[in-house]
């Protein structure tokens, strides 16, 4: 059995919380794109806006990786 690594968690919890609430809209088809206002269906998607919101709200959330 490994041991589990210890140290300090890379997103903090109000970021999956806020991760979670996007998730949630996601799958009741309420979840919509800032820009052109229309229904996000992918997962990924729904994930980035919830990160991109959690950023702006000054939480603590990795660097984006811009590579794409």
């Amino acid at each position: 059995m490994t041991a589990k690594k210890t140290g300090a968690r890379k997103y903090s919890k109000r970021t999956s919380r806020k991760v979670a609430k996007v998730m949630h809209e996601l799958k009741e088809g309420t979840l919509r794109s800032g820009a052109s206002g229309k229904k996000v269906t992918s997962r990924k998607q729904a994930v980035a806006i919830g990160l991109s919101e959690a950023r702006k709200a000054g939480e603590r959330v990795p660097k984006q990786n811009t590579n794409g």
